[in-house]
């Protein structure tokens, strides 16, 4: 098998429009969370989201496709670009069909469907976008990178709810591996700040709803007082490359990607099974096939959702994989900055812990403030740390009983 490495980041967060910017917030502790102004929601239960802020798409695509593009293309479009830039990779004709795009979606265009439904609702058919089904399908986030990027190799947009940018980019690690490509884009890219998910999540009662007045305390992960997860937006894109065809061609290496754990739990459509073994299997699939030992680990960016059942089933899965050690683990979930992304959320959380290992700063868990009880492990709360970080995994589950977890390692 080849090994794989990280040569390039990219991220469009609510606390960030880049890596130096989000990752400066990230470490600081600060929370990109504020009331919604993408739509009008003051007479729903849930007025809160981390919403991108200051993103102009004429910055990185023709402003013409810019305007006809949805929101979450956009994202995965500039996110891949700022990945590109910081590779130092450009595409040539020559290499364009080794080069791939893995970029997993959970959603896709909800707010076109909206429109478009309360179009033929009031108008007819006629008045239907003719740019609708292309607009709204999660796999143009991955085709939309493709045409603008000229990458000619593989290009798949995993779709597995909130799991989904750790899938992309499980799958672009194998791809690579396994001689399909020499180079991917990959992550994940989301933006569902309209109407039907915030209706459908509250009535899930899914979406913390407390916290309406003060919305940088709502995304409180692991803490007593947790109330559900809040809804956010962006994209998070690693370019990934063949070891050799990197060092080849002079590349900045970053880190090493060296494992991927995948699982289902085949138990319920949204809550995990007792004692999380899917999530405990995920991990131990991506320690195994990185070769790493438990006791390795200094870091885990955990799915961290900020909701009763998740926080406390990732706690017990942490410690089934890891036992002692894992009171010796740094853990954070920077959704409680950043909100959940969804099926962004792997990608953006794929960015922040490549930047924990660069860097040898932990980012917070913001918002710890009420000790639960179940969740007894260093969740680094409030204030970032400094460690050494020489092995670090990402965790990310998904509606449907879907695991991924997936492992770096400095090169």
């Amino acid at each position: 098998m080849k090994r794989v490495v990280v040569t390039g980041l990219g991220i469009v967060s609510p606390i960030g429009n880049g890596v130096e910017q989000s990752w400066a917030n990230a470490i600081r502790g600060k929370s990109g969370i504020g009331h919604v102004t993408q739509v009008d929601l003051t007479s729903e239960p849930v007025r809160i989201a981390g919403e991108v802020k200051d993103f102009n798409p004429a910055e990185w695509m023709n402003e013409k496709e810019a305007k006809r593009t949805q929101r979450f293309v956009q994202f995965a479009i500039a996110a891949s670009k700022m990945a590109l830039q910081q590779a130092n990779l450009t595409i040539t004709d020559e290499m364009a069909p080794d080069v791939g795009v893995a970029m997993g979606v959970g959603v896709g265009g909800m707010s076109l469907i909206e429109e478009n439904i309360a179009t033929m609702n009031n108008k007819g058919s006629k008045w239907v976008s003719p740019f609708t089904i292309p607009g709204f399908i999660a796999n143009m986030a991955a085709g939309g990178v493709s045409i603008e990027t000229h990458a000619k190799g593989p290009n798949i947009c995993p779709t597995t709810a909130c799991a989904s940018g750790t899938h992309a980019l499980g799958e672009a690690l194998m791809l690579i591996q396994t001689g399909r490509a020499k180079a991917m884009i990959a992550g994940g890219a989301e933006s569902t700040i309209c109407g039907i998910p915030f209706a459908g999540f509250g009535k899930m009662g899914a979406l913390c709803k407390t916290f309406n007045d003060e919305p940088t305390k709502a995304s409180r992960p692991f803490d007593k007082e947790r109330c559900g997860f809040v809804m956010g937006e962006g994209a998070g894109v690693l370019v990934l490359e063949e070891y050799e065809f990197a060092k080849a061609r002079g590349a900045n290496i970053i880190c090493e990607f060296v494992g991927y754990g995948l699982t289902g739990d085949a138990y319920h459509i949204t809550l995990p099974p007792p004692g999380g073994e899917g999530a405990v299997r995920a991990m131990k699939q991506a320690l195994d096939t990185g070769h790493i030992r438990p006791e390795e680990v200094d870091y885990i960016n955990a799915h961290g959702t900020s909701t009763e059942a998740n926080d406390q089933l990732e706690t017990a899965a942490i410690k089934a994989v890891f036992g002692e050690h894992a009171r010796k683990l740094n853990i954070s979930s920077t959704k409680s900055m950043t909100g959940h992304l969804l099926g962004a959320a792997g990608g953006v959380e794929a960015v922040f812990t490549v930047m924990a290992l660069k860097t040898g700063i932990i980012p917070p868990t913001i918002n710890q403030e009420h000790p639960d009880p179940a969740c007894d492990l260093n969740y680094t709360p409030n204030v970032a740390v400094e460690r050494n970080v020489n092995v670090a995994i990402s965790n990310s589950f998904g509606f449907g009983g879907t695991n991924a977890c997936i492992a770096f390692r400095k090169i």
